[in-house]
């Protein structure tokens, strides 16, 4: 592993009699993409504040760039950036002016701070809005600046709590980029989201929490794999064939899926070699397909299978994961 910037180790905070956090303990190397899932009330703001000395443990210890959140809370600090749940710029300056205000409390000269917001400026999307108020800007563009500003200062490790959260699709993807090249000269970022795409598109690493637990850890891949099976999906040519389709590859020792389209036969398979089993199984009754396919698990199911594993019951479709 690259050098630890991020190390956490039993870490737990409580509200009163509620236990927001419960021993979670993890570690993350420079360069790394951590991204943290759950439901809403699962622990994933409480441990980036904690993370960010905005919020002291009840019991544990974390360091992050190789200092004690607690003890050396102003270390922490002074090489970090943030985006919290909410935009926080102040409206009654500038967009530009925002982010040389930012820039210069990190120590950044004048010419330097405001190069680095012209920069920045562009890199969001804000330059035709640069010298205007922030308090005359939408929704989107006060999130983009504020994202803006927490990559000011190149800082060494980057925390984001649902940092795409209103923004559009093209906003999204920029985001996504400005990730990308921050990773690339060594900065270390931990994100939350509501969106399992920008996981997949992101994380080396992802850690899914519950009930303030961790309820798993692993690359993107290793989640998917720990479901176990792919889908192969037939498109008979005749659907009024699909009854004899599914009686076929169940005397095959396959078991067809409920739910999929008329004229269309879906069955989880363990492996890729499975498909050809199940070519066999159609051809052999005279099934004529039309087009097949394989498709493995995607992190939505990894993660559906996980909610439904923590709350003894299946999770709503399309239930928000933040």
């Amino acid at each position: 592993m690259n050098s630890v910037m991020i190390e956490a180790v039993d870490v737990g905070r409580s509200f009163g009699g509620t236990q927001a956090l419960d021993g979670v303990s993890f570690r993350i190397g420079q360069g790394e993409v951590l991204c943290l899932l759950g439901h809403n009330g699962a622990g994933k703001s409480t441990l980036v504040s904690i993370l960010a000395t905005a919020l002291l443990p009840t019991r544990g210890t974390a360091r992050v760039a190789g200092y004690d959140v607690v003890r050396e809370a102003g270390e922490v600090r002074r090489r970090i950036g943030l985006t919290g749940q909410f935009a926080a710029v102040d409206e009654s300056l500038t967009g530009r002016d925002n982010l040389i205000l930012v820039a210069r409390l990190l120590g950044a000269g004048r010419q330097q701070a405001r190069a680095r917001a012209q920069e920045l400026l562009t890199a969001f999307a804000l330059t035709d809005a640069a010298d205007r108020a922030a308090a005359t800007y939408s929704g989107g563009m006060r999130r983009r600046l504020d994202l803006a500003s927490s990559f000011v200062g190149h800082p060494r490790v980057l925390f984001l709590d649902e940092p795409t959260t209103g923004l559009d699709p093209v906003s999204r993807s920029g985001l996504w980029d400005q990730v990308r090249a921050a990773v690339t000269t060594g900065t270390t970022v931990l994100l939350t989201t509501q969106y399992l795409e920008e996981a997949e598109q992101l994380a080396d690493r992802v850690i899914v929490l519950g009930h303030g637990k961790t309820i798993a850890d692993g690359s993107v891949s290793e989640l998917k794999a720990q479901l176990g099976v792919s889908t192969v999906r037939a498109t008979l040519a005749d659907p009024a064939a699909t009854p004899r389709a599914n009686e076929a590859l169940r005397r095959a020792g396959l078991e067809p899926q409920s739910g999929e389209p008329a004229g269309t036969v879906g069955v989880p398979v363990p492996e890729s070699t499975a498909l050809a089993a199940v070519v066999r199984a159609l051809d052999d009754v005279g099934v004529a397909i039309t087009g097949i396919t394989l498709s493995e698990p995607t992190l939505d199911d990894v993660y559906m299978a996980l909610a439904e594993e923590l709350s003894g019951s299946p999770g709503p479709t399309g239930a928000p994961v933040a």
